[in-house]
């Protein structure tokens, strides 16, 4: 499977699914979700909603709407009580149930943020180390691509880091979906 990391806004990415760093009521508020609900149009947090909650480390789809994908994948690495704070476990089984979630799909392409790292708190780099360790170590069925997004040059540049992939370019190996 291939495996980058890009830089970019991933409202504006193509695949045929994009993940969301969810929260456990899978409410589309800010960051990732908040570009992803304005990218897809308010359909995706009704469609969303109303599959919540979810348990913490949990996956919800649903359409992608107005995104150029077949489908958003709702991974849940923050819970939406107490203290909203994503932890190493929630970001781990996030992330592993996106990637199951993508290949139960038929997916062959998939783009994910760095779960948990935004609001939920979560240090970028620890996190980034996690969600790398995830992808590399998933043994897929259909998923042919992975891409982890970053949305500024320190989040990418601390991405890249974090999954050692600090040598390779944005745009490396080749993809049949928006690199």
């Amino acid at each position: 499977m291939e495996f980058d990391v890009v830089r970019g806004d991933i409202a504006e990415r193509s695949a045929d699914a994009l993940v969301n760093a969810a929260g456990t009521s899978l409410e589309m508020g800010s960051g990732v979700a908040g570009a992803l609900r304005r990218g897809a149009g308010a359909e995706i947090n009704e469609e969303a909603t109303e599959q919540g909650p979810i348990d913490l480390g949990e996956a919800a789809v649903t359409d992608a709407y107005d995104l150029d994908a077949e489908y958003v994948i709702h991974a849940a690495a923050m819970p939406h009580y107490e203290d909203g704070r994503a932890t190493a476990e929630s970001i781990r089984e996030a992330t592993r149930n996106a990637l199951e979630t993508a290949d139960e799909l038929n997916c062959r392409s998939l783009v994910i943020p760095a779960l948990g790292c935004g609001v939920a708190g979560f240090d970028l780099e620890d996190g980034a180390a996690i969600i790398g360790e995830e992808i590399d170590a998933y043994d897929p069925s259909v998923l042919e691509d992975v891409r982890f997004i970053a949305y500024s040059e320190g989040e990418y540049d601390a991405i890249r880091a974090a999954t050692g992939r600090a040598e390779r370019s944005e745009t490396a190996g080749s993809s049949e979906f928006d690199p």
